[in-house]
């Protein structure tokens, strides 16, 4: 028997949002006939034309909560409905049955819209890894499948390319972007002897690795793990009518039964019955949720789960990333310094001139600062890892890491740059026919808007947290420039979810803005989490509950006080719903409610209540003073 409930229950949970969409606009419209049948004295049908929501929309109701308490022992609201029903079917108030029936339909298609939100994209991480290498052996080089890599292979990785495994650079130099991994924004130079990770990209130069660890021990399979671990520790969150299901049923059960101990009249205890079904309580949530989901899309906010706006509500934490959230995520020159009689406009010309055919990053950076147009070198050679050399006006002119010009003999008066070092700025100096130019510092741009935002997140109480995989000295700088005091840095992936679990089991609820890959097992992980939508990477914006279209940080004050509004009007709603229930209890037990006149209450009830949520739709903040 529980065998064949819950291939039932499997059967009822197939169903899909245009089959719900019939089924209320049937029910709807057989509820408004049953009434003016009822008015005027006609038949359309041989039968009440409630008939059709009652058995449309109140049976499924009737099978899921028979299954809850055979199955589960579960007492949900739908309970107390299904009492409800059957009772006012007993005595023939078919209208009362129809209606109840599809006001509950309706909430149950607005919460599925709503609240249950489904999850996708943790198989794009074990997209990022390529699916063939290359192997290097005694006859050359062969492409094998990744999982053919075994510990102590070695593989050659080509500029542009995804590195398949974790492993030890033994011949060349590059540069790798490791933001999927620890989220910095400037790209890391290698060379022999230093680790790189799965997963990252090879940005410019061909090297050859020893794998260190492959398959499932790899990097990226490490945070799969993390992502799929952070998303099934996540509670999901009851709904309230179901939260006190126990205690609503058994409050109706026994007022209707003493009311028929008492008055001895059938109609009276089932009156209550119908009076006390939960239309509205079950309406509250999902309404006002759908209302501020309508609200939030206004401002540029896509709230991919409804019931993260709930969370949202009691966050008393927001952690930031830094890369692509509080700043840009782009590096930019932010300095330009002669050393020499040239003036800072020439070097960055003379700059933007030899990094003209680069591609790497910071070459780029440089070319997109120079506004005035540059010529091309006559001659240019890339130096992996170290820079670029370039002939220029038939003068010879090195662009790069400070190795590069000690390696040919160039005196080295740079201490000018050491201010700009220590807030974690990336240095590119220049040396012109063997004498030190000048130099130029790049950074990650701090967004504009970031220090209000952190002003007004901390106004509402809530604590900013700065978590980044970038190194102390870029965090404190942007720390600094934001007003944010709570500062981790050089967090890999799991140290970001063990930030937030911390934060967690001392009681706290955290909120999770983050744009990369590596901030995934984070947003999983928090209780809310906010992905910057435009920039930010599939997989960030498929682990978050909320993403914002624009990427405007700006946008999370009005997100944290709207889902507040929120639940204050969902309270407000579910305390009306109550009393308007009590009162009309007390009038039915009394006689002067029947059936009918008690379902067209509660129904104004629910009425109102989604009238009080639709404001919502157009409620804004109010700006600090």
């Amino acid at each position: 028997m529980i065998a064949l409930l819950l291939r039932l229950e499997d059967l009822l949970e197939r169903g899909g949002t245009r089959k719900d969409v019939v089924l209320l606009i049937l029910g709807g419209l057989s509820v408004a006939l049953s009434f003016l049948e009822g008015r005027f004295r006609f038949r359309v049908f041989p039968f009440d034309a409630a008939w059709i929501a009652v058995v449309l929309c109140g049976v499924p109701i009737v099978i899921e909560a028979v299954i809850g308490l055979a199955v589960r022992l579960d007492i949900r609201a739908d309970v107390l409905v299904s009492l409800a029903l059957i009772a006012s079917v007993c005595i023939r108030e078919e209208f009362a049955a129809g209606e109840i029936a599809f006001i509950m339909q309706l909430g149950s298609f607005l919460e599925e819209r709503t609240v249950s939100g489904a999850r996708k994209g943790i198989g794009r991480l074990a997209s990022l890894t390529p699916q063939n290498a290359r192997r290097i052996t005694e006859n050359g080089q062969e492409f094998v499948h990744v999982q053919e890599i075994r510990v102590g292979d070695m593989i050659r990785v080509l500029a542009g390319e995804t590195i398949p495994v974790d492993g030890v650079i033994v011949s060349g130099q590059t540069s790798v972007d490791t933001s999927v991994m620890t989220g910095e924004s400037m790209p890391v130079d290698k060379a022999e002897g230093d680790g790189v990770c799965s997963g990252t990209v090879n940005l410019y130069g061909s090297f050859d690795m020893r794998a260190s660890r492959v398959g499932e021990d790899s990097s990226i399979q490490r945070m799969l793990r993390l992502v799929e671990s952070a998303d099934a520790g996540k509670a999901k969150i009851v709904r309230l009518a179901d939260r006190w299901a126990t205690w609503i049923v058994a409050g109706a059960l026994a007022a209707a039964l003493l009311t028929w101990l008492f008055t001895h009249e059938t109609i009276r205890a089932v009156t209550i019955l119908v009076v006390f079904c939960p239309c509205a309580l079950v309406l509250a949530t999902p309404t006002a949720v759908m209302a501020a989901i309508g609200n939030a899309a206004r401002h540029g906010v896509l709230v991919r789960e409804g019931d993260a706006l709930e969370r949202l509500a009691g966050v008393t934490a927001v952690a930031f990333d830094k890369t692509g959230t509080l700043t840009f995520g782009t590096p930019e020159v932010s300095a330009a310094v002669s050393v020499c009689n040239r003036n800072e406009e020439e070097i960055l010309r003379l700059a933007a001139s030899a990094e003209l055919l680069s591609e790497h990053p910071l070459g780029k950076a440089v070319v997109r600062r120079c506004v005035t147009p540059v010529p091309e070198p006559e001659a240019f050679t890339v130096m992996p890892g170290q820079g670029v050399r370039a002939v220029i006006g038939g003068e010879t002119v090195l662009a790069g890491r400070r190795r590069l010009l000690e390696d040919a003999g160039v005196e080295f008066p740079f201490r000018e740059a050491e201010p700009y070092l220590e807030i974690g700025s990336t240095v590119i100096y220049l040396a012109v026919d063997g004498r030190a130019a000048g130099f130029l510092a790049l950074s990650d741009t701090v967004r504009p808007e970031a220090k209000e935002t952190v002003e007004d997140i901390r106004a509402l109480g809530v604590t900013p947290v700065l978590l980044t995989g970038d190194h102390a000295g870029p965090a404190m700088s942007v720390a600094g420039k934001t007003g944010i005091s709570d500062v981790h840095a050089e967090c890999l992936p799991e140290d970001k979810l063990a930030r937030i679990g911390e934060l967690q089991a001392a009681g706290g609820i955290v909120c999770m803005i983050g744009d990369g890959i590596n901030d995934a097992p984070a947003l999983k992980k928090a209780d809310a989490g906010i992905a910057m939508g435009a920039a930010g990477s599939d997989m960030a914006v498929e682990a978050a509950d909320i993403a914002l279209t624009d990427d405007e940080i700006g946008r999370v004050p009005h997100l944290l006080a709207l889902s507040r509004r929120m639940m204050s009007v969902i309270r407000f709603d579910l305390a009306f719903s109550l009393g308007l229930n009590l009162l009309a209890v007390v009038l039915a037990a009394a006689g002067a409610l029947g059936p009918v006149v008690g379902a067209l209450v509660h129904n104004l009830g629910s009425v109102l209540v989604i009238v009080n949520s639709a404001f919502l739709l157009k409620w804004r903040r109010k700006k600090r003073t």
